[in-house]
This record gives structure tokens, sequence and C-alpha cells, in this order.
């Protein structure tokens, strides 16, 4: 199959339009949550993840489930970590079973914070997912994130 062949081709451009629409709502979003709360979509996304955690069995995410949550490196979530705990947004603590391991906690000043920007957040993404579907190109990928049902669990 050479480059130019259509199913590549075609494979290609639904590639160009998921990344634009990624692109395109996630600048959306970003521009809403530094606006209304001086936070960014990883910042956001980081306190959301680590605020479903629960104390039961499995309960609280170690560093790299949380990495994976937030599709960034051990590393740069390590440095996300550490920027929110210096704002007060987030506590981190040691296993007590392996103190080799470490967690973090949303704060009580990061849920207030998460709960202010959550109705930011849906509206911006709204406001994104209606602008991109007047794309006809968008149109069917936006259509298609309005019917996902991600569970709200975060996977191992």
């Amino acid at each position: 199959m050479t480059a130019t062949a259509p199913a590549l081709t075609a494979l290609a451009r639904g590639w160009c339009a998921l990344s634009l629409l990624h692109g395109r709502i996630e600048s959306h979003l970003e521009h809403a949550l530094q606006a209304e709360h001086d936070l960014s979509v990883r910042e956001y996304s980081l306190l959301d993840v680590l605020s479903r955690q629960h104390n039961g069995e499995g309960g609280h995410l170690q560093m790299k489930q949380v990495a994976d949550a937030v599709v960034l490196s051990q590393s740069a979530t390590t440095r996300l970590v550490t920027r929110l705990e210096d704002r007060g947004l987030l506590s981190r603590y040691l296993c007590p079973c392996d103190r080799r391991g470490i967690y973090a906690d949303v704060t009580e000043a990061g849920l207030k914070l998460l709960d202010a920007a959550r109705p930011v957040n849906e509206a911006a993404l709204r406001e994104a997912l209606e602008d991109a579907a007047a794309d006809p190109e968008l149109k069917p990928l936006v259509r298609a994130v309005e019917m996902l049902r991600v569970p709200t669990v975060v996977a191992a």
C-alpha cells in the first residue's frame, strides 16, 4: 500500500480531524479555566482524578496510575503534583504499607477550587463541542463524543 492509497488517506484524514477536535476543545477549556480559576487543563484533570479516590480497597492511586489517567509521563505528573502542592491544592504522603509509595490527596482548598471550576469546565466543553459541530468534518466526531458513556472509575 502506498502513502496515497485511499484507505490510508481516509485514515490519515480521520486522525487529523480527531486531532483537530481535541486541540480545539483543549484550547477552549484551557482559556476558560485559566480566565476563571487560574487552572490549566492538566491541573484541572489532575484534581478531578485525585478527587475520585476513596479509602476502600484500591482506592488510592499510585503515581503511575495518576500519570496514566491524566495522560502525562510520570516525571511530568510529579512536577504537576508539586506545583499544585505548592499552591496548597494537594498534599502528598507515604504509603503506610510500602514506604516507597507516594500518594497525593486533594486538600479542602483543592476540592473547593475543583467544585467551582467544574461548571466552567462543563460549559466550556459544551461550547467547544457546539462550535466544532458546525464544521462538517468534525460533526460526526462530536456526535461520537456526545454518545460516549465512559466509566468514572479510574482503571489500574
